[in-house]
């Protein structure tokens, strides 16, 4: 069995799900876990503390310095929204120099080890864009600064009350992360075609069952994902895999979850024989008509993906009863960030109502906020409930109801290996 793989650069749009915890392959993840447990982890941070002046004087540092922002580059849009709008808004507001450049999560934890090694106390990134995976190894080798989110005026205006925000992959977030946006797993179909979706893991084998060869999923970060949410459905529903990773629990919850997918498997896309490797090569079959559904780590993505013309205009989106996966990305200080002052105004800013709101609308990114809108005026509070151009999936308010955590980071590094091995792999044989 095989993966497909894509040979139009220009068809080569990323889902936002993709740099979430930037998983792309065991190989990586283990890299990195291996070289934590060769015993860097405990490498004494050379890094400064969070810088103690008051905001008004940390903005006078900040003004007329430039701040490195590293992540994820795959997006167009997003691109557009950090390298342009926020890019402008920091220059006219602050005189700060606001630049993007492209890691991902595995790069940006091997950089950081060899910083902290060789004791390098001024490094390339003065922000960072993580979460989960990332988030834990960066912990684990001390290489964040903070706390440091109590010190950014907007911070109450941060929905601090949600676990969805205040839980990154089952680990407090602590004051070493400051909440970007928040997404959740929806799946995409076409209205023209389908008429009543599945909603539940049961109707989607009797779909598959009555319409062989139409579903599949990737086996990239978001078809992982979707294989989360459906190992809590068999882990026993919505918090059955909350907390820190029980090894009994997930290999009872997995062996149920492959044993499904062999069921179903000869009733997949080609047989099941092969997958293909990234949503966006799942993006490419649907809007080619060669299967009836894909799917996005971003709930906000449908209207996103249509207005880029990637997905027909009849697409809609939804989330499954027994519930999808939600989570937030952050950002993060590097130890040895040289501008810290400047890092942490950039934060406070992407903080803000102005910018929240700018990066919800799916003509600019599609990104769900992670305010308490309740806290802001009347008008950003409709502004933020009706956000313009979602039209295509019900408004965040409503997915909540069906917002699963995420599990922890072991489970995802597990379920990965296992897939493989399960699935894959037999079907080869």
């Amino acid at each position: 069995m095989k993966s497909i793989t894509s040979t139009d650069p220009a068809k080569s749009s990323t889902s936002l799900g993709q740099p979430h915890g930037a998983l792309h392959g065991m190989f990586r993840v283990l890299c990195c876990f291996i070289l934590l447990l060769s015993g860097c982890s405990s490498s004494a941070p050379v890094s400064n503390p969070v810088p103690a002046a008051p905001w008004a004087q940390l903005e006078k540092q900040a003004k007329g310095t430039t701040v490195r922002i590293g992540m994820w580059d795959g997006d167009p849009l997003i691109n557009a929204y950090m390298k342009e709008w926020v890019a402008e808004q920091l220059k006219n507001q602050y005189d700060i120099t606001f630049e993007q450049i492209g890691t991902q999560g595995n790069n940006l934890v091997s950089k950081l080890m060899v910083d902290l090694e060789t004791g390098r106390s001024s490094g390339d990134f003065d922000l960072v864009w993580i979460n989960g995976e990332t988030f834990y190894q960066l912990r684990k080798l001390n290489a964040l600064t903070g706390p440091f989110t109590d010190r950014l005026p907007n911070n109450h205006l941060v929905d601090w009350s949600s676990r969805f925000v205040a839980i990154d992959f089952q680990q407090p977030v602590a004051g070493y992360e400051c909440p970007l946006g928040s997404v959740q797993l929806a799946l995409i179909y076409d209205s023209s075609r389908v008429m009543d979706p599945p909603k539940t893991r049961q109707q989607i084998e009797e779909w598959a069952r009555q319409h062989p060869g139409r579903f599949t999923f990737d086996t990239g970060f978001t078809g992982l994902t979707f294989l989360k949410c459906l190992l809590y459905d068999f882990a026993g529903g919505p918090k059955s895999l909350d907390g820190p990773f029980d090894d009994a629990q997930y290999q009872e919850a997995s062996a149920k979850l492959f044993a499904w997918l062999r069921e179903i498997q000869p009733l997949l896309w080609r047989q099941g024989k092969t997958f293909p490797e990234s949503v966006t090569q799942l993006h490419q079959l649907f809007r080619n008509g060669e299967v009836d559904f894909t799917m996005s780590n971003n709930d906000g993505e449908v209207d996103n993906k249509v207005i880029q013309g990637i997905l027909p205009e009849t697409s809609r989106a939804y989330v499954l009863e027994s519930g999808t996966i939600r989570n937030s990305h952050y950002l993060g200080i590097p130890f040895n960030a040289p501008n810290k002052a400047g890092a942490m105004v950039v934060a406070n800013f992407l903080l803000s109502p102005e910018a929240q709101l700018k990066k919800a609308q799916p003509a600019v990114w599609g990104d769900g906020t992670i305010l308490d809108i309740s806290k802001l005026p009347e008008e950003w509070q409709g502004r933020f409930r009706q956000v313009e151009g979602r039209t295509r999936v019900a408004s965040r308010e409503e997915l909540n109801a069906h917002a699963l955590m995420e599990p922890a980071p072991e489970i995802m590094i597990r379920l990965e290996a296992d897939f493989r091995r399960e699935i894959i792999e037999r079907g080869q044989e």
